[in-house]
């Protein structure tokens, strides 16, 4: 390992897995902890995040995991206050939680519609909010945020909220770009396209031949022929919270394996 994340803080939000292998959210914690990062791994599950910090610390990386709903205010200033405490800063701070749900403009009920937008665009306000004054305050720090290119394109059925709260992301995260860039924060966005999580399985019928269907069907979708892999998010994410980025804020990366190049998808 380069250790481009030498003695340096992470915080991870959603760095739990929703079921068993490789979430996002766990692989990017793994992935920071390889690269010398010391991690603080948030989610909801607080069984979820200890499962990701007995992996780091399995390869005797230091993690620190919280249990924490990053759409309450309380939660996330105790998350962050932990983690000054135990380490004194913050380095990176990476926003994975992320939900959704099926539904068009005639269906989609309000309750969904703000349980949606609070998890996946209001979280990302809150935990920005509690830490950019400390990255502001000691003049560096890179936050690197989880959208979809659901936010980008149609994504074949309705999404409506998530798609709506994806497109957020990426408006948010350009303000933050753009007005913290003179106090030596960076900020840019991930847009992950088909992968292959248990997130992603987790909405499939529990019959072999569906999950089969299903991941060949995505699959098929993809230029690359395959689905990409939470590491392949996890690798985009450590190269935009590095110093091999120091030049990009604003930025939208986009992990898809070439779908939103093509005329069809």
């Amino acid at each position: 390992m380069a250790k481009r994340l030498q003695n340096r803080v992470a915080i991870v939000s959603g760095a739990g897995s929703s079921g068993p292998g490789w979430g996002n959210g766990k692989a990017a914690a793994v992935t920071y902890a390889r690269e010398g990062a010391k991690v603080i791994a948030l989610d909801v599950n607080i069984d979820a995040a200890n499962e990701t910090a007995d992996i780091i610390r399995s390869e005797n990386g230091i993690c620190l995991p919280i249990a924490c709903d990053v759409t309450r205010p309380a939660d996330v200033e105790d998350a962050v206050a932990k983690t000054l405490k135990e380490f004194g800063t913050i380095d990176v701070l990476h926003n994975n939680v992320g939900i959704s749900k099926a539904e068009t403009m005639e269906n989609l009920s309000v309750e969904d519609w703000d349980h949606i937008i609070d998890t996946n665009l209001k979280s990302m306000f809150l935990t920005c909010r509690t830490v950019l004054p400390h990255m502001a305050r000691q003049r560096k720090g890179a936050i690197v945020n989880i959208s979809s290119i659901t936010a980008i394109r149609y994504a074949r059925r309705s999404l409506l909220a998530y798609s709506t709260s994806n497109a957020g992301v990426l408006g948010f995260t350009r303000i933050i770009a753009v007005e913290y860039a003179s106090r030596g924060v960076r900020a840019n966005s991930v847009l992950p396209g088909h992968i292959d999580t248990p997130f992603v399985r987790a909405k499939i019928p529990n019959d072999p031949k569906s999950i089969d269907a299903y991941t060949k069907e995505r699959a098929m979708w993809c230029p690359m022929g395959r689905m990409g892999t939470a590491w392949d998010v996890a690798n985009a994410s450590l190269f935009l919270a590095s110093d091999e980025a120091s030049f990009i804020t604003g930025a939208e990366l986009v992990v898809d394996g070439g779908v939103t190049s093509a005329t069809a998808w």
